[in-house]
């Protein structure tokens, strides 16, 4: 009886003691009941109410509730792409936000020119924005409304609004690139709008709309929480400046599903104050990657915690998996996932970079920068255009710290693959190549060659 119970104690303090050792990595797992979902991204329910059918009724479940079609056409839009429809839109918001269970509704097959505009909540219940047609922006740079320099389509202060119907939105943002310091070097830099933005808002889904020829961003998500976005497409060419796909900033409870993206910058790209952010089944290419950062610009602080990326090829992009911070900023990235991702020829598959720098000049060397740490890489394959396959270019004063890698098989077509460290530390497990021993003995101070050059000059200026 003593040795059962001996035995018995013994086992239980081994679980204990497992269950210790993982504690790091489970402590960083988001919250994934609130924003995980199968299949297409809703419930049964939600596809009932997200149906894009325009019936008389709105199914809830089993119950029927009237709906309120508010069509921009009875508000005088033309529809043509080349009359100005902006007023009409502007009217149709006001009266579908005044009613319960209305459908703000954009019809297909029309073309509509639409100025920047604010489309401000709080809102009656049960709001749809059915967009069918196509938004289209004007064209010149010149027709922009000077008050809105950084916004065209701006949604703001509202609660369990669904955005769905397969519809376009149009940047149309060639003549915006054209003028970019970018693009040419003689021009002043300065911003240009983003082409959707949802803010200060809650309970958002938005559904199979197509985000493309943004003037400068296409989609961004600030100061927001509980928002879904499934089967969106963006697109732009490769050479479009700026052109980030989906952006966040202080946001929470984001998730990302089955959307395609491919544009002139980072794919996703999430910022300050950002937390428990998911993304599933995500096709990047062409773009810079899957981007949390860029992060402590001005001497700033910015935190970044619980993001996790769980399926995702990316093909031809810059970057693959980057995390991106200027030297001089504060705060602390942690609880960081990514797995399950395959690379397509891409150029930095793996990638930290603490010395970025998006400036046509040299920048600054400073002491302080944004920790990182509890950043997990799992089954990452494919392809990488350049030796260095995995680059961890940390802080000298503030180290990465907990980098672990499992079962990683990245290798270039003309080569043997390698892994950069300065200041990075970490341990790997699994099938691990290229072999990443740098994490275990990595120095500090630029003790090799290599690490002195990269301490010095950014290992990537963006331009």
């Amino acid at each position: 009886m003593e040795k059962s119970s001996g035995l018995f104690m013994f086992l239980m303090l081994l679980l204990l003691m497992i269950k210790v050792s993982f504690s790091d990595e489970e402590s960083f797992t988001p919250d994934e009941s609130r924003l995980w979902f199968d299949g297409d991204g809703e419930s049964e329910q939600e596809k009932g109410e997200l149906s894009c059918e325009m019936d008389s009724v709105l199914m809830r479940g089993n119950e029927r509730v009237a709906r309120i079609p508010v069509n921009v056409d009875s508000f005088g839009a033309v529809g043509d792409g080349v009359a100005d429809d902006t007023q009409a839109f502007r009217d149709a918001w006001e009266t579908a936000c005044s009613l319960k269970n209305a459908v703000f509704l954009v019809p297909e097959r029309r073309h509509y020119k639409v100025n920047a505009t604010k489309f401000s909540g709080p809102c009656q219940k049960n709001l749809i924005v059915q967009v069918s047609g196509t938004i289209v922006a004007p064209d010149e740079p010149e027709d922009w409304d000077p008050e809105h320099p950084r916004m065209w389509l701006f949604f703001s202060k509202l609660k369990g609004v669904k955005f769905q119907g397969g519809g376009i939105i149009d940047g149309s943002g060639s003549k915006w690139w054209a003028a970019s310091c970018k693009i040419t070097r003689t021009n002043p830099c300065k911003g240009a709008p983003t082409a959707l933005t949802i803010d200060l808002s809650s309970a958002i889904r938005v559904k199979g709309l197509t985000v493309q020829s943004a003037q400068q961003m296409h989609f961004t998500i600030s100061r927001s929480d509980a928002i879904r976005i499934t089967g969106v497409r963006i697109l732009a060419p490769e050479d479009s400046p700026n052109t980030d796909g989906i952006h966040i900033t202080e946001s929470s409870n984001v998730a990302i599903q089955n959307c395609h993206i491919g544009t002139g910058d980072d794919c996703v790209s999430i910022v300050n104050a950002s937390s428990n952010i998911k993304m599933k089944n995500i096709e990047c290419g062409p773009g810079h990657g899957i981007s949390i950062g860029s992060l402590g610009k001005d001497n700033s602080t910015a935190i970044v915690t619980g993001v996790v990326l769980d399926t995702a090829t990316l093909t031809g992009t810059e970057n693959g998996l980057r995390i991106k911070t200027w030297q001089g900023g504060s705060g602390y990235v942690k609880s960081v996932r990514f797995e399950n991702v395959k690379m397509n020829d891409v150029k930095n598959p793996i990638i930290i970079d603490q010395f970025y720098c998006d400036s046509p000049k040299s920048c600054k060397n400073l002491t302080s920068a944004v920790k990182i740490s509890q950043v997990i890489y799992r089954n990452i394959s494919g392809t990488s255009r350049t030796p260095k396959a995995m680059k961890f270019a940390c802080s000298d004063s503030v180290p990465c710290s907990n980098i672990v890698l499992n079962n990683i098989n990245l290798e270039t077509e003309n080569g043997t693959a390698e892994t950069f460290c300065n200041c990075a530390m970490g341990f790997d497990y699994g099938i691990v190549q290229p072999k990443a021993d740098c994490l275990k003995s990595s120095s500090c101070g630029g003790v090799e060659e290599d690490n002195q050059a990269q301490t010095h000059d950014p290992i990537h200026t963006e331009l």
